[in-house]
């Protein structure tokens, strides 16, 4: 531990009034510097002697060296003093504010408070703990959120010493009292550089007060910092357990199982604690800020993890997804792959799903309190995902349309390859239910991959005899469905040729208590269109709607539900529209309408279903 000594030297004022008397004297410029002095009343004519005069006017010449280089002297000798020991850049720069609180800020007790610094300046803040206390233990936890930061604690405590005594017993107490001199002694308790949270714990002292410095070599950054003084009525941050490991239990093609040892905050304050786990291909992460940082320097805006009132804050490119109801998943899609957020309530084994084989992971468990918003992070863990097995393999043949039932529960990968018997070839793939992911490999190279819900085509040109491997994948946790065919023959089309859109419109303000108008776009060749009704109830639409399978066509509906089938066509794409208004509705109830679209191959397409409620009065 080092200490720096700082001398504060009190002048009795002579010799400033010396100074200022020398700097107003205005001699001839031509006199001798004794007889400049002399002019200015600093030496007064005397009766002596010429040669007592003269011992006289030496004297004060001495007098007025000494004083002069009497600072200079001073200096010195405090330069030899530090040279001792090289203060370190924070001590150096911590030593030239002298502790004056005027220039940095006062740092609230019991309070987290954020703080933002910019490459290679330093911020200070104080604190000063009550004067009249006994000495109390207090923390403080510093919370990097982005690049490793240096910061650092020192302590200024004032004793009085007497540097001199009275020769003579007659001095009163005030001028005892002014010949006191103030010794400041200055020393760094704690400094850490690095981006890991870290808490020190210390005693306070009646006196002395605290000064916090941060600094930043990389880059502008912002962390926390939390003092308190309070160490009885529970904390801020969440406790950890023992041992705050991250266990990993399990590892599948698509899952990693993880369990973890319960923090003891659970058990004090349940209905306010929960885990929430960050899952990445990149690193792991020492603080939940530290995981929001990265997400938002992605290029992406990232909303409160914890957030009671989440939704408002979901953008476009966000994924979420309701597991349960003590459960909540939020996919950031980001430059350099995804983030996932999955808070789990107070659960403290977890089996994440739909990962990607032969891929490493890594895996952050944080404990939450919802009231504050404060967490602690569990010691992070990284696993790789299995290899999949080489799958079967079904061959395509030109023309033909197969359908498959995927596995969304195993995650099951689905291979199909084709040898091209023309240049030009197209896949189709319609997704009966659910949402799948597709990829088209071609002699090893990937040419596209993405996920399908409706109609896809994808219209290739290679060479003869090119091999396509086309990889199919549930994105749900249920089983999905797709149909798929590849043709070289375009001139014959096994699916009917679809419309720019296959949503059904409807219109509000034709519609009334018993009659609903929709309206639905047609094509340029000639095909046969079916329209269904079906009522339901008002907690059913969400449902009704999810598991509609898309590939059915209208065999597969009750014949009370069937409304009307007919023919239409136009050449003129812009005016390929027709409207059917369906009547004998009852009021205020939801129907639910299809439109079924057959081809002259005869194979049906279903538009996406479409609900309305009619009004209630009229």
């Amino acid at each position: 531990m080092n200490y720096y000594v700082i001398y504060s030297i009190e002048w009795d004022g002579g010799y400033w009034q010396l100074i200022d008397h020398l700097r107003n004297i205005r001699g001839s410029g031509s006199l001798p510097l004794k007889q400049e002095i002399n002019r200015s009343g600093l030496m007064t004519k005397s009766a002596l002697d010429p040669l007592t005069e003269y011992r006289n006017q030496v004297l004060v010449l001495k007098m007025f060296r000494f004083w002069i280089y009497l600072p200079f002297h001073l200096l010195v000798a405090m330069c030899l003093c530090h040279s001792v020991k090289v203060p370190t850049s924070s001590q150096h720069s911590f030593k030239s504010d002298l502790f004056n609180c005027n220039h940095s800020l006062i740092l609230a007790d019991g309070k987290e408070t954020t703080v933002h610094l910019l490459k290679d300046i330093p911020k200070r803040y104080c604190f000063i703990l009550e004067e009249d206390r006994a000495p109390a233990p207090f923390t403080v936890t510093v919370t990097p959120c982005d690049v490793p930061i240096e910061w650092s604690i020192l302590v200024h405590k004032a004793s009085t010493n007497f540097l001199g005594k009275a020769a003579r017993g007659d001095y009163d107490t005030l001028e005892a009292t002014k010949s006191q001199k103030i010794l400041k002694l200055v020393s760094m308790i704690f400094n850490y550089k690095g981006n890991s949270v870290e808490t020190y714990m210390g005693m306070s002292s009646y006196s002395a007060f605290y000064m916090l410095e941060f600094l930043s070599t990389e880059r502008d950054t912002h962390l926390t910092v939390y003092l308190t003084t309070d160490t009885t009525s529970g904390h801020l941050y969440p406790e950890l357990p023992m041992d705050p490991r991250i266990d990993v239990i399990g590892i599948g093609h698509a899952t990693v199982t993880l369990a973890w040892k319960h923090s003891p905050s659970v058990w004090q304050h349940k209905e306010n604690i929960q885990y929430c786990l960050l899952v990445n291909e990149k690193h792991n992460y020492k603080s939940l800020c530290a995981a929001e940082t990265a997400i938002r320097s992605s290029g992406m805006k990232s909303p409160p993890v914890l957030a009671l009132s989440l939704f408002p804050y979901l953008l476009d490119h966000q994924q979420v997804m309701i597991l349960s109801n003590s459960e909540l998943s939020i996919i950031n899609r980001v430059s350099n792959g995804e983030v996932r957020q999955i808070c789990m309530g107070t659960k403290n084994t977890y089996t994440v799903p739909n990962l990607r084989p032969s891929t490493q992971y890594y895996f952050d468990v944080f404990v939450v309190n919802l009231l504050t918003n404060a967490s602690a992070a569990y010691t992070g863990t990284f696993a790789r995902t299995l290899e999949e097995p080489e799958p079967k393999v079904i061959e395509l043949k030109d023309g033909k349309v197969i359908h498959l039932i995927l596995d969304g529960k195993k995650q099951k990968f689905y291979s199909l390859q084709y040898q091209a018997k023309q240049k030009k070839i197209q896949f189709t793939f319609q997704s009966c239910s659910g949402q799948v992911w597709v990829q088209i490999a071609r002699n090893g190279k990937v040419l596209a991959s993405e996920n399908i819900v409706g109609f896809r085509h994808f219209s290739l040109k290679g060479k003869l005899l090119d091999t396509y491997l086309v990889q199919l994948r549930s994105m749900d946790h249920i089983n999905s469905s797709v149909k798929v065919q590849v043709s070289s023959h375009f001139h014959k089309p096994f699916f009917p040729l679809l419309p720019e859109s296959l949503k059904i419109k409807s219109f509000s303000k034709l519609r009334t208590c018993n009659s609903v108008t929709i309206a639905w776009l047609g094509t340029q060749e000639q095909s046969k269109y079916c329209v269904y009704k079906k009522r339901i109830k008002e907690d059913q639409v969400w449902m009704e709607l999810r598991s509609a399978d898309r590939c059915s066509g209208p065999k597969s509906r009750h014949k009370s539900e069937k409304v009307l089938c007919k023919y239409f066509y136009d050449i003129n794409l812009q005016r390929a529209v027709t409207t059917q208004t369906i009547k004998g509705l009852e009021a205020g109830t939801p129907y639910l309408f299809d439109v079924y679209l057959t081809g002259p191959s005869g194979i049906p397409v279903r538009y996406h279903s479409k609900v309305v409620k009619t009004r209630k009065k009229c």
